[in-house]
């Protein structure tokens, strides 16, 4: 065999083995991500986010843990990079979970192979000299799972919408298109179109994130340890 034939047959070798890694990092994340759709919560979980919030019904406990899920969801579908949550009802119910330690450790061995850790729900800042890109990565991933356009929105997907849908105290407002609320001088308002607007905080950072080029080996800078799951507390 020519020198050439060989370099040429270790070329082909490469690009097979590249292609088949892609195939089971995608095939991976998407038994993780049915992993996450079907998960049964533990029993006893929703009831405990009406020690939060006395006056919810069943329905809206369950409105609540589809938010969550999608926040799971977001996390993978970016490829484990960090995610901030954009919900205080959901973070209220994810902060439950948390503290049932043996079940959050298998859900997240099962949802993504690693520790993802609790983080606070947050606001996108306006001026403010933080980074955002933890937040518009949710944002685009659940706009993404909505089939809704992540720069002119017309509506808000789930997670993003559950703090004002339950007129939740002290909760994150958004709404899809500020402009016109804006004109009549309301700041309070975070709006979807901002994510996808450097002119906001001066960065884009984190927009359009995907799994395809971090999943099959990222590290994560805040959204999990690499290590097995686990969690404080008690069960």
């Amino acid at each position: 065999m020519s020198p050439a034939a060989i370099i040429i047959g270790m070329v082909a070798g490469v690009i097979l083995l590249i292609v088949a890694g892609n195939a089971l990092a995608s095939y991976r994340r998407l038994r993780r991500a049915e992993f996450i759709r079907r998960y049964a919560w533990p029993r006893g979980l929703l009831d405990k986010l009406t020690g939060h919030h006395p006056s919810f019904t069943r329905k809206e406990t369950a409105l609540v843990s589809e938010g969550l899920r999608q926040f799971f969801l977001a996390y993978l579908n970016s490829g484990r990079r960090e995610v901030a949550m954009p919900s205080q009802v959901a973070d209220d119910l994810w902060h439950e979970f948390i503290l049932y330690t043996r079940d959050y450790g298998r859900f997240c061995d099962g949802a993504f192979g690693r520790f993802l850790h609790h983080t606070p729900a947050v606001a996108l800042r306006e001026g403010a000299p933080r980074d955002n890109s933890a937040l518009r990565r949710v944002w685009w991933q659940c706009c993404q799972d909505e089939n809704i356009d992540p720069r002119q929105p017309s509506r808000l997907p789930l997670l993003f919408a559950l703090d004002t849908k339950l007129k939740i105290a002290n909760g994150f407002v958004y709404a899809p298109d500020c402009e016109a609320l804006r004109r009549n001088g309301d700041r309070g308002t975070q709006c979807g179109g901002d994510f996808s607007s450097s002119s906001f905080d001066g960065s884009t950072s984190g927009f359009g994130d995907s799994s395809s080029s971090s999943d099959a080996g990222s590290s994560d800078s805040g959204g999990g340890d690499g290590g097995g799951c686990g969690g404080g507390g008690g069960d």
